[in-house]
């Protein structure tokens, strides 16, 4: 029974260490993470800032290597532009990816 145990945990060490030894350019560095947090955050206050926007509360902003993407609903085409607009802004802002949509009249 022992020794059932500790090969078990053996292939689980081993498994653990080669799984660290592999390379994924896809994953994000901690100095990454909290750029991409930074970026957020720079968007997020740029597109609250402008005026014509009211709440950005119904923007979400994800950020990943520069890329920002806005998404969420407002009431107009104009605030859709305008919110791209500040993004586009923002220092360190790649490129906008802008998924925003006219909140559907009820």
């Amino acid at each position: 029974m022992n020794v059932s145990r500790f090969l078990g945990a053996a292939m689980v060490a081993a498994a653990l260490v080669l799984s660290g030894c592999a390379s994924d350019s896809s994953k994000r560095s901690a100095g990454e993470f909290g750029s991409d947090a930074a970026l957020t955050s720079k968007v997020k206050t740029a597109i609250a800032t402008d005026a014509g926007l009211g709440s950005a509360s119904a923007i979400n902003v994800n950020s990943y290597r520069g890329v920002v993407q806005l998404s969420g609903f407002v009431d107009s085409q104009e605030k859709i532009e305008r919110a791209a607009k500040a993004a586009r802004g923002v220092d360190g802002v790649r490129s906008v990816e802008n998924n925003i949509r006219v909140r559907p009249s009820s």
